[in-house]
């Protein structure tokens, strides 16, 4: 019996796991007495949770999506995407302390705290509310779609005229695609694969037909999640997250035992592989991972990831330094080893697939849909729906906090406590509804998941330079945001939206096409078109790449695909970035992928960077006392009870140079500390893991090779 393409043992497994849920929400209702607990778990969070919350909120497996559907697109490089925050595991373990130290509840304090500034900690409030509804929530929402819909697919016999016809087209694209790639197609031939093309980019040619509908589950999974997250708060969320972790870790590996087996192993994948696709650092010209496109990725990620409001969520609570520190090494080291497992897959879902997947964001639904049994299927589901349940279940309570603490408590100070929890709750299914309106208009996860990486620079770039340098300042930060608001999320979402600059000649230019001659082995498809005697000879293959949008993350189309004459219009983000190169007299359509990315990321670091210093050094210093105690505190231990800690921090305020003996450079405005043992130990411990996961990835992918 099924339901909707599902047996029901799957369909069981799934209400199962609901079901606790809920109960787990509901036993951790009754321990919610205010604001701390329900916001920072009542700062009391040992080892394990903290490694299970940091492990969780890094390793949502929708990323197993995205990261899958990278590497199927781009080759291994592609897990870069994912995996460059390997090479931060040395800086975790120092910026975890700092949000610990600093003792505030949301991000936004902390330039109230630093600056006494109510307009910059609304700001942030405002600004990351916005960022989090539309990454992190609606993202969220159309990675576990994305992932599901290959799952719940109808039968082909009751499809209807006008899906047995999109079917149709699709097989018929992937057809002339193939062909197009080594040849050159007729006229008429070469009309139609255009037509064909235009729709598939769209998103309007698939190969099957699925019965699950965006709006009907973003509502019903989002209600889950709300009900979940008003009933227990953080530490309800910690709890779910140490069950998701184990289910993450499973729907990582699972499906590689299925797909070798079903390959003929290790070696096979091989054959069936383009070797340039296991290189790590990218392989030909169409590879957007290439050393200094990651480069750059590296430098984005180092100023951006400190701007996140859940680093001060995790952080605060902690139960101490120890376990803030070791929770976030160990935990996103974990994440490390299942992100080469979700690389894997990708290799795996070409091998089976072939290139013609045609929406590559539903290779991990695809795989385990033709790999895994019944019941399997259902621990899949789970696992991604689960997933979505702690990324979305967390994150609710970080935006509830900064919605509550920094834009209403203001507004209506000297309220009981009860009153801000219930206005807590009530936060957290309004974000949720507003993620669900935004993740109607989403389509591409992984166009979702740059733009969040460029976008943490917003805030991650004045809270990264305030706590390492006094000099810093009101005014520097406000221009600082507002440039960079500008240049990566104002301008790329109004430009697109705007037909008449959509569809300018100017801005759906296109990179030049290309020809590659690779290394092959022949099959029998190679065979029967002349270019090899026999299957499995080796030979050189013409290969073209197809133009790419200079200015659109996610391409440039005809308006209607059926006129060739008809105006090409972008689709997706704007790129300002590579448009100001234009502007300067670069020759941008001469580009390859990686250029195009490195040119993102490298303008949308040095701009905020150069602004923040920059307009610092010619703006007026804050106020000497405000900055000192700042600074003083955040160099003062927590202490082991708060009245202790209380007593302590005072004793820091009266007298604030205590700790000018561990600077680095004394006498400068640059707050770098010495080492101690535990800070240069653990340091020295996290870069061996760094180089203990990158020799895993690459003989990951020499096996069978």
């Amino acid at each position: 019996m099924k339901f909707f393409g599902l047996h029901w043992i799957d369909v069981s497994i799934i209400v199962a796991y609901i079901i606790t849920v809920l109960v787990i929400g509901k036993i951790f209702s009754h321990g919610v007495k205010g604001e701390k607990d329900f916001f920072l778990g009542g700062r009391s969070l040992g080892r394990w949770l903290q490694f299970f919350l940091n492990f969780g909120n890094m390793t949502d497996p929708g990323q197993a999506t995205t990261t899958a559907s990278s590497v199927y697109r781009q080759g291994a490089g592609g897990a870069w995407l994912a995996l460059i925050t390997l090479f931060l595991t040395p800086y975790y373990w120092f910026m975890n302390v700092w949000f610990r130290r600093v003792r505030l509840t949301t991000m936004a304090d902390l330039f109230t705290d630093r600056f006494g500034s109510r307009f910059l900690s609304t700001l942030y409030a405002v600004t990351m509310l916005m960022i989090a509804v539309v990454g992190v929530i609606a993202g969220g929402n159309v990675m576990a779609l994305k992932t599901l819909q290959p799952l719940m697919v109808k039968d082909p016999l009751i499809y209807t005229v006008a899906e047995r016809s999109m079917v149709k087209d699709y097989h018929e694209f992937i057809e002339l695609r193939t062909q197009r790639q080594s040849g050159t197609l007729a006229t008429a031939t070469e009309d139609r694969y255009s037509t064909l093309r235009d729709y598939y980019q769209r998103g309007e040619l698939q190969p099957y037909v699925s019965y699950l509908k965006p709006v009907i589950f973003y509502l019903v999974s989002t209600g889950l999640v709300a009900v979940f997250i008003m009933l227990g708060g953080l530490k309800a969320s910690a709890v779910v997250d140490a069950v998701q972790a184990i289910l993450v870790v499973l729907i990582s590996v699972i499906l590689i035992p299925f797909g070798l087996w079903r390959l003929g192993g290790a070696a096979a994948l091989h054959e069936k592989v383009p070797d340039v696709m296991f290189n790590l650092f990218g392989g030909d010209i169409a590879s957007e991972y290439t050393w200094y496109s990651i480069c750059a990725l590296l430098l984005v990620q180092l100023l951006g990831i400190a701007g996140s409001q859940a680093n001060m969520t995790i952080a605060g609570s902690a139960k101490d330094e120890k376990a803030a520190r070791l929770g976030a090494v160990t935990g996103g080291f974990g994440k490390r080893f299942v992100t080469i497992a979700w690389a894997y897959c990708g290799l795996i879902a070409y091998a089976l697939f072939g290139p013609g997947i045609p929406d590559p964001d539903q290779a991990w639904g695809l795989l385990t849909r033709e790999l895994l049994p019944v019941g399997l299927i259902g621990i899949m589901i789970t696992g991604i729906l689960g997933g979505k349940i702690a990324l979305l279940g967390a994150q609710s309570v970080v935006l509830s906090g900064l919605l509550v603490k920094n834009l209403y408590e203001p507004v209506l100070p000297g309220r009981s406590d009860r009153h801000y929890m219930v206005v807590a709750r009530l936060a957290v299914p309004a974000l949720l509804g507003a993620g669900v309106l935004v993740g109607l208009y989403l389509n591409s996860v992984i166009a979702i998941l740059k733009f969040m990486i460029v976008l943490l620079l917003v805030w991650g770039v004045p809270i990264t330079v305030l706590f390492l340098w006094r000099r810093v300042t009101q005014t520097a930060v406000v221009v600082q945001v507002a440039a960079t608001l500008l240049l990566i999320a104002v301008i790329p979402w109004i430009v697109p939206n705007i037909p008449s600059l959509a569809r300018s000649e100017t801005l759906t230019q296109t990179t030049r096409e290309r020809t590659l001659t690779v290394a092959a082995v022949a099959t029998a498809a190679d065979v029967a078109a002349g270019r090899a005697a026999k299957a499995g000879d080796s030979f050189m293959k013409t290969r073209r790449i197809e133009p790419v949008s200079l200015f659109f993350e996610e391409g440039v189309v005809r308006v209607d695909p059926r006129d060739p004459a008809s105006p090409k219009t972008g689709k997706g983000l704007f790129r300002t970035e590579v448009y100001l190169l234009k502007i300067l007299g670069v020759d941008v359509a001469d580009f390859n992928s990686a250029q195009l990315l490195t040119t993102r990321y490298l303008v949308d670091a040095l701009i905020p960077i150069s602004l923040i210093f920059g307009v610092s050094l010619l703006t007026r210093r804050t106020e000497p006392d405000r900055v000192a105690r700042f600074y003083a505190r955040l160099k003062t231990p927590v202490a082991a009870t708060p009245e202790l800690d209380v007593e302590t921090v005072e004793a820091s305020y009266a007298r604030p140079t205590r700790f000018d003996d561990l600077k680095l450079f004394p006498k400068s405005d640059w707050e770098f500390t010495k080492w101690n043992r535990t800070d240069a130990g653990g340091f020295a411990v996290c870069c061996a893991l760094v180089v203990v996961v990158l020799l895993v990835f690459k003989g990951a992918m020499a096996i069978g090779g």
